[in-house]
């Protein structure tokens, strides 16, 4: 698994791997029943703290996307598509979020963003 940890991004490394783990999984990179790789073997690779990989995991598990078992390891949870689904409506208003704020210092009103979209999405 190619995780890319930036200690010049400003975001916790922690957040970091969650978001790139939760990332392959939404995208079908990792597959239901996938290992992750231990969080000391995860931390050697990265040269971070234990400490950390294991609250990213910890969070992925809170939030549904992986299972734990002790002496077994992590594996991706099996897809519950209610929780993919709010995921990815999450980051479409980011996404949208971020286009209207752009459209805004543009100039451009709705209906014309409206119809950009419109153009892109085939309609």
């Amino acid at each position: 698994m190619d995780l890319i940890i930036s200690n010049s991004s400003g975001e916790p490394i922690y957040n970091q791997i969650i978001g790139q783990i939760k990332e392959m999984i939404l995208d079908g990179r990792l597959k239901e029943g996938d290992a992750l790789p231990s969080m000391r073997n995860l931390a050697r690779q990265l040269r971070i703290s234990v400490i950390t990989t294991k609250r990213a995991y910890e969070e992925l598990e809170r939030q549904g996307f992986i299972e734990s078992y002790t002496g077994k390891g992590s594996f991706v949870k099996a897809a519950n598509k209610e929780i993919f689904r709010e995921e990815q409506l999450r980051q479409i208003e980011e996404m949208l979020g971020l286009v209207c704020a752009k459209a805004k210092l543009c100039g451009l009103s709705s209906q014309e963003l409206n119809e950009i979209l419109n153009l892109i999405y085939g309609e």
